[in-house]
Parts: structure tokens; C-alpha cells; sequence
């Protein structure tokens, strides 16, 4: 707590605050969760969802039933919540608000480019694409034949723009990354990704220095959350770059500037080239599961013995990290993600410890998504018949 907010901030916030611990009051627990790894098929699924807040979603849908139909009808009740409390809320509040759709805006628009240049059909991208980073020019990203005329004619008018705008005029990584002269059908997977962490560094700076701007416990909150997933983000992008054509400098400038590892952990990361030595044998084995929107994404299925590794002997001289990399043993494969995914999750439950301070919403909005990407995996699971998996990435909150 810091100044005088305990007397002010129920003015504005107070209402909002109260609605998103009742929002959090819903989330699944490890009793549902562990209902939910006994069902036999999707219908029984459904069936224990009825029980809870997703019921009101799913009771009209007819059988026999798809992931994709559980996922989109769970995210839907997360998007009707966040556009619940847009609606209520006053500045700067629904700034904040904002701030938290413009990952996934990154991510639609990195969607649509990637669907293009692929030639898969606009409107199949756009069902793909998630509801919170929707905006009204999105489906004419098709329609632009370099990066900055997809600036110029589309992005310049969304939240986006201060992003494309940061990297177009930065010529050394506009270059890299595609920004200058470049048409959608010349760009590759490789490019892409550049584009999509150079987004992701200039949203995440941005936010952190929103957050520094309101102070108090919010951002105190917000510092640890943020830096944390700027962190990650630079640990993996250290690991999935190792063994491709990226150069350390390239590398160096996908990192954040803030969080723990900043500034002397990236350039201890930027260096580490040596596939064998870090022991992730390049790119790992790896396995393709369905996004929350039915797009295929590849995830590191292990990532091997990490006990010669040098980014788990850079990551392990900070304390806060330690514990993340203590549950990969030696010679032991396990899902990093998932690691990750439990350490933020634990960050996440203790923002609701303190009061009067708008953590709360980008806490519960990050959990509601990781209990749809528990739903998801649950479902692919019992639809595939693999139950013998279905713990392996279900993260408990509670």
C-alpha cells in the first residue's frame, strides 16, 4: 500500500474491484479439475461444466461435441466479462484494460500475415483469430503487399500503430525483419517470428511504463508480473533460436529492455550459441496440439538434460528463477512451459493479496486463460483417448 489510495480508489475502481474477485471466485478448482481427467467423452465434460460458470455456454450445444466448441464457448464467457468491465470502467482503468488486449492483437495480426503468405482463405484466419484482439480493419490485413503498406492502409489507425511505427522506422531491424521492400511471399516463418517478438518487446516497455505512471501498488504488482513475462519471453527466445541463422546482436535486441534478467542476464543469453551445450539437441522432439481456435502450433514436447545447459546456468544465478528450473531434473524431460506456466500462475494468485489496485484484472484475465488452455488440453485428451496425458499440462490454480 503506498500514499493515500486506501481513501480514493473505491471512488472509481472500488465496484470493478469487487466484480473481478467474484470473477476469480468462479474459476475451476483441483476437485473440478480432477472430475474433469475422469470423463470419458466430451458430452461428460460438458455435463460437469454445467455445474459451473460455463454452463450457461455450453447447455444449448448439441451433440456430438468438438474442442474447439468447449474452447470457444469458454472464451466467449471471458470476453463478456472483460467487455463488462470495459463498459464500467473510467480512466485510467480502461486504458489498463486495453493494454491487456494488445498481446493478442499482436498475435491475430501475426495470424493473418502468417494465413496469407500460406494462401489459406481470410475468413477461415479471421475464425481463428482471438475475440479480444479483434479490430475493425483486421480482415483487410490480406489485402497489403509489403509491411508498410500493411502499416500505412491498416495498422495506423489501431492500437497498434506506435509498434509497426517503432520498428519501421528502426532501418537495422526493419531490414531483418521485413519491413523495407519486402512482399508477404518473400517473408518466412523466421521473419515472422522476428516481427512478432519486436512487437511483443515495444507492447511490453510500453505497458511496463504505463504501469510506472500510476504507481503505487499497482505498480509494484504490475513490475513483477510484467518483468516476468518479459523474462520468459527472452529465455525463449534464447532456446528457439539456437542453431538458426539469428546473430547475437539480433537476438539481443528481442529482449526487453526491464525485468530480473535485465541488463546483464541478456547479454549472458545473447551469447549462448552452442546447440550441444545446451543440451535442447536444436529443436527438441516436438508435437503439434490444437490452439484455443484450431490453429497448429509447435511446442518443445521435452527439452532434454538441461544440466550442461547454458541458459539454465545463466537463469539459475537468480534466486527468483531457481525454482523453475529445480523441477526439470537432470537427464529428466519435461515441459519448460508448463514450468513457467505454474510460477506465473502462483505470481498471478498473490496479486489478489493486496487491495486497492488494478493488478486484479490483468491477474484474473491471465488465469481465465490458462483454465481454458487447461479445459483445451483436457478435451483434446478424452477426445483422442489419451487419458493417460491428461495431466501432463493441466496447470491447477487453486
Amino acid at each position: 500500500m503506498y500514499g493515500f489510495e486506501a481513501l480514493t480508489f473505491n471512488i472509481h475502481g472500488g465496484y470493478l474491484e469487487a466484480i473481478v474477485r467474484g470473477y476469480r471466485s468462479s474459476l475451476l478448482t483441483a476437485a473440478d479439475y480432477n472430475n474433469l481427467c475422469q470423463c470419458e467423452s466430451l458430452d461428460d465434460v460438458k455435463m460437469h461444466l454445467s455445474a459451473t460458470e460455463y454452463g450457461p455456454y455450453l447447455q444449448n450445444e448439441p451433440s456430438p461435441l468438438h474442442t474447439t466448441t468447449i474452447v470457444e464457448k469458454c472464451t466467449l464467457k471471458l470476453v463478456d466479462e472483460y467487455k463488462h468491465m470495459l463498459c464500467q470502467a473510467t480512466e485510467p482503468l480502461s486504458t489498463f484494460l486495453e493494454y491487456i488486449t494488445y498481446g493478442h492483437m499482436i498475435d491475430n495480426v501475426v495470424l493473418i500475415v502468417t494465413g496469407t503468405l500460406h494462401e489459406r482463405d481470410v475468413q477461415e484466419l479471421l475464425e481463428k483469430c482471438h475475440p479480444l484482439g479483434m479490430f475493425d480493419s483486421i480482415a483487410t490485413l490480406a489485402v497489403a503487399q509489403n509491411m508498410r503498406e500493411l502499416y500505412r492502409l491498416v495498422l495506423v489507425d489501431t492500437p497498434l500503430a506506435p509498434y509497426f511505427s517503432e520498428c519501421i522506422t528502426s532501418e537495422s531491424v526493419a531490414q531483418k525483419v521485413g519491413f523495407v521492400n519486402m512482399r508477404c511471399r518473400d517473408l518466412d516463418d523466421m521473419n515472422i517470428e522476428i516481427m512478432r517478438n519486436t512487437l511483443y518487446k515495444a507492447y511490453l516497455e510500453d505497458f511496463y511504463k504505463f504501469c510506472q505512471k500510476l504507481g503505487g501498488a499497482t505498480a509494484e504488482i504490475m513490475s513483477d508480473l510484467l518483468s516476468f513475462e518479459a523474462d520468459r519471453r527472452a529465455i525463449n527466445i534464447t532456446i528457439n533460436s539456437i542453431g538458426t541463422e539469428l546473430t547475437r546482436d539480433d537476438r539481443r535486441r528481442l529482449y526487453s529492455n526491464f525485468g530480473l534478467l535485465y541488463p546483464y542476464g541478456h547479454e549472458e543469453l545473447a551469447v549462448c550459441e552452442d546447440t550441444e551445450q545446451a543440451s535442447f539437441g536444436g529443436w527438441g522432439e516436438k508435437w503439434t496440439k490444437m490452439t484455443a481456435f484450431g490453429s497448429l502450433v509447435n511446442h518443445q514436447d521435452c527439452i532434454g538434460d538441461l544440466g550442461q545447459s547454458e541458459v539454465r546456468g545463466v537463469v539459475e544465478k537468480y534466486p527468483p528463477y531457481q525454482s523453475i528450473f529445480a523441477k526439470i531434473s537432470y537427464g529428466e524431460s519435461q515441459m519448460l512451459d508448463k514450468a513457467f506456466y505454474e510460477e506465473e500462475v502462483k505470481r498471478l494468485c498473490l496479486a489478489f493479496e493486496q487491495q486497492f489496485h488494478y493488478g486484479v484484472f490483468f491477474a484474473y484475465i491471465r488465469l481465465r486463460e490458462q483454465e481454458i488452455r487447461n479445459l483445451m488440453w483436457i478435451s483434446e485428451c478424452v477426445a483422442q483417448n489419451q487419458k493417460s496425458r491428461v495431466h501432463d499440462s493441466v496447470v491447477f490454480i487453486f
